[in-house]
């Protein structure tokens, strides 16, 4: 598939403080690693705009993150929440992240196929319609999925998330809108304690897929196959989107999981898959979670690897 990578260079302004696992080293990992990928499009991305945010933020809640930011002096920070942080600049960081998304979309459409990855920090699938939690401020992946249904009137979206943690706020959106299909793979008992196999959305557009501390790559590989794949072809989405978070690799000092760079090009393989036999072969992916910054500069790369050879 063709691959376009957005790059957000703001993601370098989103200071936090010593110690916290969302720091800028990861931005940097997963960019030196992508950029040693041979044929990939480099794009960089713009800011979000307010009409893109109230696709799915409140009014108050993206007044609040800006505020916020505007609020922190130089060297310090606000706290949202107490994982969850901004300085001056951190706003850039957010609504770049969001503009590569929306962009990624624009792309894959007006091209009639293609594959994209947001290179950007923070992540933002914790983020729910009014609140900023888990390191995340706006949600980038749930923005993008209905602008790509209201702006470019597609009838079916799907998002897989694939990160470690369950992304709650991501799930808000498909407990509200039938024409989202969401799927989460994720550790469970783990941060933010949502997930369970018993939330399945509006007539079942949400299937969580909950496992436990200790699961190996060929245990995530069996799950994806039988339950995530024939539930996405039961959806026949026109665009998949991924939730592209590598904290379940083994080195990752977060979750406790097993896998390994290529249980990440497995994944990519399988959703392209999908992409090209019901969504024209589009599919954005958007970077989330990995705490560990070599392996996640590999995982990011071994994935983006294998949409570029899908």
């Amino acid at each position: 598939m063709k691959t376009t990578i957005f790059d957000n260079p703001a993601s370098r302004l989103h200071a936090v403080p010593p110690g916290h696992p969302e720091h800028v080293g990861r931005y940097e990992a997963a960019r030196n690693a992508l950029l040693a990928l041979p044929g990939c499009d480099w794009v960089e991305a713009g800011p979000a705009g307010m009409p893109d945010l109230a696709r799915f933020h409140t009014a108050a809640h993206v007044d609040r993150v800006l505020s916020a930011c505007a609020q922190a002096d130089d060297g310090e920070w606000v706290a949202l929440d107490p994982d969850t942080l901004v300085c001056s600049h951190s706003a850039a960081a957010a609504l770049g992240a969001v503009g590569g998304a929306v962009a990624a979309v624009d792309r894959v459409i007006d091209d009639n196929g293609g594959a994209a990855f947001v290179l950007a920090r923070p992540p933002g699938h914790h983020a729910e319609p009014d609140r900023a939690m888990g390191f995340c401020l706006f949600n980038a992946i749930a923005v993008a999925a209905v602008h790509a249904l209201e702006v470019h009137d597609l009838a079916t979206v799907a998002i897989v998330d694939i990160d470690v943690h369950h992304g709650n706020g991501t799930q808000r959106l498909a407990e509200r809108n039938p024409h989202v299909f969401f799927a989460s793979l994720h550790q469970t008992p783990l941060y933010p304690g949502t997930g369970g196999e018993g939330e399945t959305g509006l007539g079942g557009n949400v299937l969580n897929c909950p496992m436990p501390d200790g699961v190996t790559g060929s245990q995530w590989r069996a799950r994806f196959e039988s339950e995530v794949i024939p539930a996405l072809k039961r959806a026949r989405p026109e665009l998949v989107f991924v939730s592209a978070g590598f904290d379940g690799h083994a080195d990752d000092p977060v979750g406790g999981w097993g896998l390994r760079s290529n249980d990440f090009a497995w994944a990519a393989r399988q959703l392209a898959g999908i992409a090209r036999d019901f969504s024209g072969s589009r599919l954005v992916s958007v970077l989330e979670g990995g705490y560990d910054c070599p392996a996640l500069g590999r995982s990011a790369a071994a994935f983006v690897g294998a949409l570029s050879e899908a």
